[in-house]
């Protein structure tokens, strides 16, 4: 059964938790990254007429600051079991999570490639978050002694205005192969819909998440396309 012919079968794959903590993520986080711009650089000087100056674009990044902090709770109250189940994920690693990274080099530069058999979360995604949560735990904690100078000693206040550059900076490169990966790359772009609709196409899924996909097919949530591609060959 071709790609073609089953690109109209879509099936779930997030919850609107999911959908709206990702959403109010993304948006904060660039939020947070064009209204800092100025602060650091004079090069983006003409960025402060349209935050509404200096003043502004510090109101607005300490506003999305707290903004930022929200998408953990939103995903954890609208969808405890889907958090949990990433949660889990992040910590369990096998054999075919090193094999997926070899593949997976292949595949980025276009050459010929094998799927390895993944759960919910691929080992690309695992990373891509772990280190989003690192990078979002020292922009966050550096960012406090920032906001309230007053409370920490000025070596500490010193200290997390480098940290603070450090974290958005690997922040910054994370998304950007981040976004990269799941809206340009050919392979992966099919997946892009996920965040907006929580529907894939099924045959995507199989390929990118088979373990997963198998395992809602025994449960009687995803149609098997196997058994389809059978019955059309018979």
């Amino acid at each position: 059964m071709s790609k073609q012919k089953n690109s109209d079968v879509q099936v779930k794959r997030f919850s609107k938790g999911f959908i709206l903590a990702h959403a109010v993520n993304a948006i904060s986080f660039f939020v947070l990254y064009i209204t800092a711009l100025p602060m650091y650089t004079e090069w983006f000087d003409w960025l402060y007429p349209i935050l509404g100056g200096p003043e502004g674009a510090r109101q607005l990044h300490r506003i999305f600051a707290v903004v930022f902090i929200t998408p953990t709770f939103i995903w954890l109250i609208m969808d405890p079991k889907g958090f949990m189940r990433w949660g889990k994920e992040l910590v369990t690693w096998k054999k075919r999570d090193i094999q997926f990274f070899t593949e997976f080099v292949k595949e980025l530069f276009g050459f010929k490639f094998k799927h390895i058999k993944q759960s919910y979360f691929n080992a690309g995604e695992k990373i891509n978050s772990l280190i989003q949560i690192f990078t979002a735990i020292l922009i966050l904690g550096s960012g406090f002694p920032m906001w309230f100078p007053d409370l920490f000693p000025s070596a500490v206040v010193q200290w997390s205005y480098v940290m603070h550059n450090v974290g958005f900076g690997l922040a910054i490169a994370v998304v950007i192969g981040h976004i990269y990966l799941s809206v340009i790359h050919k392979n992966s772009r099919p997946g892009y819909t996920g965040v907006i609709t929580g529907k894939v196409p099924a045959w995507w899924a199989k390929e990118h998440y088979e373990e997963w996909y198998e395992e809602e097919v025994k449960k009687g949530n995803f149609p098997d396309l196997d058994k389809k591609k059978k019955k059309k060959g018979a």
